[in-house]
């Protein structure tokens, strides 16, 4: 006598817990992927502090040095450090192991647009963090060096300078990922490339309300970071519109 047939809900059963088994295996992966980069860094987490520092350092009147007001700030603040700078390392292998679990379920047009996306949000990403770091820092912290009152000492807790430079991190990475969020919002049929071009001065005006929040109090900065972006607006009604040619 033959077994009966298996019921919808033991597949379904048997289908959730492969899904979850496979979700395991990518979260290890990439833990462990993580770890090794933060293990490997932490022998080295001072001298990446010292290169991390440099921007500050270099514009700093002569005697001028970063402090440490808490006592176990000269640890903590490097481990920090290297933690982060672990993460953005590792990013395309952890991005990786994401696209690799949700793959299978996606149609093969939807594969075909998430790729190239997730590929230039990640860019852009470190292209805005590049340019954060070897344009804006420097600009930032040489005009506040100027304006230092005479008879105040520009010197900067190594904690607070950690935090302050990682705000202006995501803030341009995250700012720099205008033009993919532009396509994904045509793709989504919420707004045409039409309607970016003719809103274009809104865009603008918002753009400059924007960097003025996420910024520092200080008018280098906040250009800096708004004249990129109206420029990537323009590169993201263009993109819009290639993507969308290629889709009709």
């Amino acid at each position: 006598m033959s077994a009966p047939d298996s019921s919808p809900s033991d597949s379904a059963e048997g289908s959730l817990i492969s899904h979850l088994i496979e979700l395991r295996t990518r979260l290890i992966r990439a833990i462990a992927g993580l770890l090794l980069v933060f293990l490997g860094l932490l022998p080295f987490s001072n001298k990446v502090y010292a290169w991390f520092a440099q921007p500050l350092l270099d514009k700093l009147p002569k005697g001028g040095q970063l402090i440490a007001v808490e006592v176990a700030s000269p640890f903590f603040a490097p481990l920090k450090l290297a933690f982060f700078v672990a993460v953005f390392a590792t990013m395309p292998w952890l991005l990786y192991q994401a696209w690799a679990f949700v793959a299978p379920g996606l149609y093969k047009r939807e594969k075909r647009l998430a790729l190239p996306l997730l590929a230039s949000a990640l860019l852009l990403f470190y292209a805005g963090c590049a340019f954060a770091f070897l344009l804006v820092l420097p600009a930032v912290f040489g005009f506040l060096a100027q304006v230092t009152p005479d008879g105040v000492a520009m010197m900067t807790d190594i904690n607070a300078y950690l935090d302050f430079v990682l705000v202006i991190f995501l803030a341009f990475g995250v700012s720099f990922e205008l033009p993919v969020a532009l396509v994904i919002l045509v793709l989504l049929g919420w707004v045409t490339p039409k309607q970016l071009a003719e809103w274009r001065g809104y865009a603008i005006v918002g753009i400059f309300i924007v960097a003025a929040v996420i910024t520092p109090p200080d008018v280098v900065s906040q250009l800096m970071l708004a004249i990129p972006m109206c420029l990537l607006y323009e590169a993201g009604i263009i993109a819009a519109r290639l993507v969308g040619r290629r889709e009709t």
